[in-house]
Protein backbone atom coordinates (compact mmCIF):
# COMPACT_ATOMS: atom_id res chain seq x y z
CA UNK A 1 0.00 0.00 0.00
CA UNK A 2 2.70 2.43 0.95
CA UNK A 3 4.76 1.85 -2.66
CA UNK A 4 1.57 2.39 -4.69
CA UNK A 5 1.00 5.49 -2.84
CA UNK A 6 4.88 6.38 -3.26
CA UNK A 7 4.20 5.89 -7.24
CA UNK A 8 1.12 7.86 -7.29
CA UNK A 9 2.33 10.80 -5.92
CA UNK A 10 5.59 10.02 -7.90
CA UNK A 11 3.49 10.38 -10.98
CA UNK A 12 1.72 13.60 -10.01
CA UNK A 13 4.88 15.41 -9.49
CA UNK A 14 5.79 14.26 -12.87
CA UNK A 15 2.48 15.41 -14.35
CA UNK A 16 3.05 18.80 -12.14
CA UNK A 17 6.45 19.45 -13.28
CA UNK A 18 6.16 18.54 -17.03
CA UNK A 19 3.36 21.60 -17.07
CA UNK A 20 5.56 24.08 -15.56
CA UNK A 21 8.56 23.03 -17.93
CA UNK A 22 5.90 24.18 -20.87
CA UNK A 23 6.28 27.49 -20.51
CA UNK A 24 2.89 28.84 -19.22
CA UNK A 25 2.21 32.68 -19.14
CA UNK A 26 0.62 32.76 -16.14
CA UNK A 27 2.54 32.13 -13.03
CA UNK A 28 -0.46 30.24 -11.11
CA UNK A 29 -1.10 28.00 -14.20
CA UNK A 30 2.65 26.63 -13.88
CA UNK A 31 1.66 24.63 -10.67
CA UNK A 32 -1.10 23.38 -12.49
CA UNK A 33 -3.71 24.76 -10.28
CA UNK A 34 -6.01 27.45 -11.07
CA UNK A 35 -7.63 30.47 -9.88
CA UNK A 36 -11.31 30.08 -8.72
CA UNK A 37 -12.24 33.50 -7.44
CA UNK A 38 -12.52 36.33 -9.35
CA UNK A 39 -13.42 40.14 -8.66
CA UNK A 40 -17.20 40.92 -8.31
CA UNK A 41 -18.16 43.27 -10.31
CA UNK A 42 -19.83 46.91 -8.83
CA UNK A 43 -23.07 46.70 -7.99
CA UNK A 44 -25.43 48.82 -9.87
CA UNK A 45 -27.81 49.28 -7.56
CA UNK A 46 -27.77 51.90 -4.73
CA UNK A 47 -27.20 50.10 -1.29
CA UNK A 48 -29.04 51.47 1.36
CA UNK A 49 -29.37 50.55 5.27
CA UNK A 50 -32.83 48.30 4.14
CA UNK A 51 -31.27 46.83 1.20
CA UNK A 52 -28.52 45.57 3.34
CA UNK A 53 -30.60 44.15 6.56
CA UNK A 54 -32.90 42.47 4.10
CA UNK A 55 -29.82 40.98 2.40
CA UNK A 56 -28.68 39.76 5.54
CA UNK A 57 -32.05 38.11 6.56
CA UNK A 58 -31.91 36.07 9.31
CA UNK A 59 -34.45 38.85 11.72
CA UNK A 60 -31.81 41.72 11.27
CA UNK A 61 -34.76 42.92 9.08
CA UNK A 62 -36.63 43.61 12.05
CA UNK A 63 -34.11 46.57 12.88
CA UNK A 64 -34.14 48.82 9.82
CA UNK A 65 -36.54 51.61 11.14
CA UNK A 66 -34.14 51.57 14.29
CA UNK A 67 -30.88 51.87 12.56
CA UNK A 68 -32.08 54.26 9.68
CA UNK A 69 -33.21 56.64 12.75
CA UNK A 70 -30.17 56.34 15.51
CA UNK A 71 -27.58 55.87 12.87
CA UNK A 72 -29.00 57.23 9.21
CA UNK A 73 -26.24 56.39 6.82
CA UNK A 74 -25.20 53.42 5.48
CA UNK A 75 -21.09 54.11 5.61
CA UNK A 76 -22.15 54.96 9.48
CA UNK A 77 -23.44 51.56 9.49
CA UNK A 78 -20.35 50.11 8.06
CA UNK A 79 -17.97 52.32 10.37
CA UNK A 80 -20.26 51.22 13.65
CA UNK A 81 -19.06 48.77 16.87
CA UNK A 82 -20.68 46.19 18.10
CA UNK A 83 -21.45 48.74 21.60
CA UNK A 84 -23.10 51.47 19.94
CA UNK A 85 -25.53 48.42 17.98
CA UNK A 86 -25.90 46.84 21.81
CA UNK A 87 -27.20 50.36 23.01
CA UNK A 88 -29.87 50.36 20.22
CA UNK A 89 -31.13 47.11 21.88
CA UNK A 90 -30.03 44.95 18.81
CA UNK A 91 -29.54 41.43 20.09
CA UNK A 92 -26.37 39.71 20.07
CA UNK A 93 -26.70 37.12 17.60
CA UNK A 94 -28.02 40.16 15.32
CA UNK A 95 -25.48 42.54 16.29
CA UNK A 96 -22.65 39.49 14.83
CA UNK A 97 -24.30 39.16 11.54
CA UNK A 98 -24.50 42.77 11.06
CA UNK A 99 -20.77 43.19 11.71
CA UNK A 100 -19.73 40.18 9.95
CA UNK A 101 -21.59 41.20 6.50
CA UNK A 102 -20.13 44.64 6.65
CA UNK A 103 -16.97 43.60 7.23
CA UNK A 104 -17.50 41.42 3.83
CA UNK A 105 -18.90 44.22 2.40
CA UNK A 106 -15.81 46.60 3.02
CA UNK A 107 -13.65 44.08 1.64
CA UNK A 108 -15.67 42.95 -1.87
CA UNK A 109 -16.50 39.72 -1.00
CA UNK A 110 -19.78 40.11 -0.24
CA UNK A 111 -22.82 42.26 -2.13
CA UNK A 112 -26.05 42.75 -1.17
CA UNK A 113 -29.29 41.03 -3.38
CA UNK A 114 -31.04 43.27 -5.71
CA UNK A 115 -34.36 42.72 -4.45
CA UNK A 116 -34.63 44.52 -0.75
CA UNK A 117 -38.63 43.14 -0.45
CA UNK A 118 -37.50 39.41 0.25
CA UNK A 119 -35.86 38.03 3.75
CA UNK A 120 -33.60 35.05 3.36
CA UNK A 121 -35.61 31.51 4.90
CA UNK A 122 -33.35 29.16 6.66
CA UNK A 123 -33.96 25.43 6.37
Amino acid sequence: MVVRHRTIMMSWRQMLLSRSTQGSAAPHLATGFRRFYSKSSPSLVKIGIPEFLYSIGKGVEAHVAKIETEIGDFQKLLESRTMKLKKLGIPCKQRKLILKYSHKYKLGLWRPRAEPGKARTTY
